[in-house]
């Protein structure tokens, strides 16, 4: 008999399926998670989380775990799981595009009044300041030769982000 098919998922499905590896979560733990190793360069809302979880258990790729605290259900990866996930893993290489909503508010910063402009970029270079810090202490920490590297891009794509806030908060 051939070995089954993997089932095509999405970018949040296989950012799921990818912390699933570590073992069973919950939605929270999941979205938790997703905050702390994901949130420099991929975030994943409460909402695509809860609504990507049972199509997945429904496909296949996922299954329901016991319940905890408040009747939450642990989620953990099946072998199909397993199998759509390598098959994203490997689907890639193109290049993707960067989403940005800073990004996005900045470029469309000159319908703001000069405080409101400067508000932003405030509050952003402060957010960025302390995500610097973290970035670095992670990067630091990794052994992974992978994940070493997807730390490094985090702090060179932090700086960055505070480079430009530089430049437009002197404009």
């Amino acid at each position: 008999m051939p070995p089954a098919r993997a089932r095509p998922v999405n970018a949040t499905a296989a950012a799921l399926l990818g912390l699933l590896h570590d073992g069973p979560m919950t939605g929270g733990q999941l979205v938790a998670a997703a905050g702390t190793e994901l949130g420099s360069f991929f975030a994943v809302t409460r909402s695509q989380v809860y609504r990507e979880l049972p199509a997945m258990a429904e496909a296949g790729l996922l299954k329901k775990g016991r319940l905890g605290a408040r009747s939450s259900q642990q989620y953990a990866i099946t072998a199909a799981g397993r199998r759509s996930f390598t098959a994203w893993l490997r689907s890639g290489g193109a290049s993707d595009a960067v989403r940005s909503p800073l990004v996005l508010r900045l470029l469309h910063a000159g319908s703001l009044t000069p405080t409101q402009r400067a508000e932003l970029v405030d509050a952003s270079r402060t957010a960025y300041a302390e995500r610097l810090g973290t970035a670095r202490a992670a990067a630091r920490g990794e052994k992974d030769p992978y994940r070493k590297a997807t730390a490094d891009f985090v702090v060179a794509h932090t700086r960055a982000m505070l480079r430009l806030l530089d430049a437009v908060g002197q404009a």
